[in-house]
């Protein structure tokens, strides 16, 4: 950082971080399961912000999709109870009741990604040891 840094800088390498996090775990559980991700489906808060999922579907390279549902670990919640009563028959009726609101496709430049992705791995290297 330098004295020019000011807090929407931060804020931008926070979201930016959890993209790049999001990666490196996308990307060993590729390598563990042996199958490619086609497309990313997000949920919760942060998926309001509209630069985060621009950039997570950069740096994945896939699709990132938003449903109109944001919190479904709540919705989840509501569906087992659902299930448990007899609302719903089954799962097949859950499935459809999800419907996209947004989808972001990848845009940068395969360059600027890898360039990216190397400099976040670089940064983490740096990182490391800083406390006893």
């Amino acid at each position: 950082m330098t004295q020019f840094a000011h807090a929407g800088h931060i804020a931008r390498a926070a979201l930016e971080a959890v993209a790049y996090q999001t990666r490196d775990v996308v990307e060993a559980l590729e390598r563990d399961a042996g199958i490619p991700m086609r497309t990313l489906r997000v949920d919760g808060g942060m998926v309001v912000n509209e630069l985060l999922m621009q950039f997570q579907s950069d740096i994945l390279h896939v699709p990132v999709t938003r449903p109109h549902v944001l919190e479904t670990t709540a919705l989840g919640a509501a569906y087992a109870a659902g299930l448990a009563v007899g609302h719903w028959q089954g799962a097949e009726a859950l499935v459809r009741n999800w419907r996209v609101a947004r989808t972001w496709e990848p845009a940068m430049e395969e360059d600027r990604r890898m360039q990216l992705t190397a400099s976040w791995h670089k940064a983490l290297t740096r990182a490391f040891g800083w406390t006893s």
